[in-house]
């Protein structure tokens, strides 16, 4: 079960290293870039341990999963991207199928 606890943690650090990475502007600001480079090492940090238990496919998959999920959601919550009820639902089955894969582990 820890696996799968970190495999989420390091789906979050996932969609936090890709906001930071877009807030970067080709990394040419401090703070973005400093997100960016922790987020990305907690994340292959856990992604990492967690395929140590969990298939690499169905970690990968869920790692992304998560990761896109969150970075769709927070980019319409601040409105950098437009909120639409197919986005919505194309995210819930987005996480659905990532549970999913959790069921069929």
């Amino acid at each position: 079960m820890s696996s799968w606890i970190v495999l989420i943690f390091a789906g979050i650090c996932e969609s936090v290293w890709a906001t930071a990475l877009g807030k970067s502007q080709g990394f040419t600001k401090i703070v973005p870039d400093i997100v960016f480079i922790v987020g990305l090492i907690l994340s292959m940090m856990g992604l990492a341990f967690a395929m140590r238990n969990i298939p690499t496919s169905t970690a990968y998959a869920v790692w992304v999963g998560i990761g896109a999920a969150l970075t769709v959601l927070y980019a319409m919550a601040t409105g950098s991207e437009p909120i639409s009820l197919a986005r919505i639902l194309l995210i819930i089955g987005l996480v659905a199928c990532v549970v999913g894969l959790k069921v069929v582990n």
